[in-house]
């Protein structure tokens, strides 16, 4: 709990605060008594260290809304200047990702939580685990150098988890990579060769960077998912196709932390099993193949 302030030491907070405000704002006395409505004289009253008379409730207000800070920082009510509506927006926000060219702010955000567990279900198979080939059949739709600019960025976060400084774990659902395998629904039309490669490559680096990279199998049927991806104890990220909704308030980052963990907790297959279950994936269609369906 706040200790409580006598009228002195509310005063002395008020009239430094209300003097860093002016400072940061680099705003004079005189501007701010005109945004205020009132006289000059005020102003310099209230600012003067043997002055113990607060400002009324209005006055008080109006001087917060003139600096842009909120009054009950002013007050010595909260530690935090920001407003009501700049704190939420600060813990939240929405923005549009560019679908058009690879989304730096993710690299960005992958660097900011350097050191940091990363949480990640993915709107399909993550791009983390796929093939050169893979990524060439998926995003030679989206346009000239798509494709290489995605591999750049996949390499570039491989690199940075292969340093060993973060840990990195990724849930999705068994349809993802079953359909992957099998060529069905997104994956219609994808060559077996590139299929076998690639589970031979997803399985690779499940083994080789165990325990950093932990990829659990969840049944979708059971468990359901969004897009996240929990960046540390600092930010949470929900895909929602064009937009990024990003959290930053601590509360909101542990709900979606807690979710991941519930996912990997009632995960049908779990980091230990992944390779054998890949495996297992490889060698049915390797006898679909060899029966001639594609």
């Amino acid at each position: 709990m706040r200790p409580m302030m006598n009228k002195r030491e509310r005063s002395e907070t008020f009239r430094n605060r209300l003097a860093q405000a002016l400072e940061r704002q680099g705003m004079s006395r005189s501007a701010l008594a005109r945004a205020a409505g009132v006289d000059r004289s005020t102003v310099t009253q209230i600012l003067d260290p043997e002055e113990t008379r607060m400002p009324n409730a209005h006055l008080a207000a109006a001087f917060a809304a003139a600096l842009g800070v909120s009054a009950d920082w002013l007050l010595g009510l909260s530690d935090r200047p920001e407003t009501a509506g700049d704190l939420l927006a600060s813990a939240m926000s929405l923005t549009e990702a560019d679908v058009a060219r690879i989304d730096e702010r993710v690299v960005h955000w992958h660097r900011e939580a350097e050191g940091f567990k990363i949480r990640h279900v993915p709107a399909a198979l993550p791009d983390l685990i796929k093939t050169d080939a893979v990524m060439h059949w998926e995003y030679g739709v989206r346009g000239e150098g798509y494709a290489e600019r995605a591999i750049a960025a996949r390499a570039e976060i491989l690199s940075w988890l292969s340093d060993g400084t973060s840990d990195y774990e990724i849930a999705f659902p068994r349809h993802q990579i079953e359909a992957f395998a099998r060529a069905e629904g997104y994956y219609r039309g994808l060559a077996l060769a590139a299929r076998l490669e690639g589970l031979g490559h997803m399985r690779e680096l499940a083994a080789a960077l165990y325990p950093r990279l932990r990829i659990s199998i969840f049944d979708s049927p059971r468990l359901y998912s969004a897009p996240l991806t929990v960046f540390g104890p600092r930010l949470a990220v929900v895909f929602l196709g064009r937009f990024h909704l990003a959290f930053r308030d601590a509360e909101r980052i542990r709900a979606l932390s807690a979710h991941f963990d519930w996912l990997v907790r009632d995960a049908r297959v779990d980091p230990s099993r992944v390779p054998a279950f890949l495996d297992a994936l490889t060698a049915e269609i390797r006898g679909v193949g060899a029966a001639g369906v594609p």
